[in-house]
């Protein structure tokens, strides 16, 4: 399968909670977007892993992702290794995305920063035709490295390169974060507190995404950092 761009993100609900606007008007355009979890986020407070599983697909229909993967790696403890990157480089030649969407390179949640360096790196590493892998039936996979990989904003107030106007999917944005009713605000859910379970965190959410769709003069938008300098043919294209 070949999509036009792959979201891969630490935890299920990072890609909702960061790009969903975004991954909704790409498929708007007609692009082809699919989604990798790389892990099941087993750790977290709330919920199980099977349940965030059925959330996780529940927000994968609701984005409308052509596919939507999960790595399986241990919550907290995957790392930046030679292991982890072969395990990812054949879902990146399988995907063959030209853009791939990832965690903020610096957050409050360590597996987010730790994530952003092991996407970068198995991006580039895909690109070598010496690393030999094979696709999920065995057969042999070409080398394939991303244009681009951007990196969305997640706890920490960064400041973003770009920002993409998603006030027309605002609230499939907010649909696809409610998807996760485990995670997020529940006045009768059973389940301890969390960082993200109460609603002043779902009121942050909003007003980030409310600051960035002001930078641009817009209403909601979403941010993303480049690693690389991004150039435009045409000054007119610019809001």
């Amino acid at each position: 399968m070949t999509v036009d761009v792959l979201a891969i993100a630490a935890h299920p609900d990072d890609i909702e909670m960061t790009c969903a606007g975004t991954v909704l008007s790409l498929v708007a355009q007609g692009k082809t977007v699919a989604g990798v979890d790389l892990t099941r986020g087993e750790l977290g407070t709330r919920g199980t892993p099977e349940i965030r599983l059925k959330e996780s697909a529940e927000g994968a229909r609701l984005m409308q992702l052509a596919a939507r993967e999960n790595m399986g790696f241990r919550d907290a403890f995957f790392r930046n290794d030679e292991e982890h990157q072969l395990a990812l480089i054949p879902m990146i030649r399988y995907y063959r995305p030209e853009i791939v969407l990832t965690n903020a390179p610096d957050d409050r949640h360590p597996d987010h920063g730790r994530a952003a360096e092991l996407v970068v790196q198995a991006c580039f590493y895909a690109g070598l035709r010496q690393i030999k892998t094979t696709d999920k039936h065995g057969q042999p996979q070409e080398a394939h490295r991303p244009k681009f990989v951007y990196h969305f904003i997640q706890d920490r107030s960064l400041t973003p390169d770009f920002v993409v106007d998603i006030s027309p999917y605002w609230d499939g944005k907010i649909a696809a974060i409610r998807a996760y009713e485990s995670q997020f605000f529940n006045p009768d859910s059973p389940e301890p507190q969390s960082y993200i379970s109460g609603e002043p965190f779902m009121k942050f959410l909003e007003a980030r995404t409310r600051e960035h769709g002001h930078m641009i003069g817009v209403e909601f938008g979403e941010g993303f950092i480049s690693k690389r300098m991004l150039g435009v043919a045409d000054l007119f294209n610019l809001v």
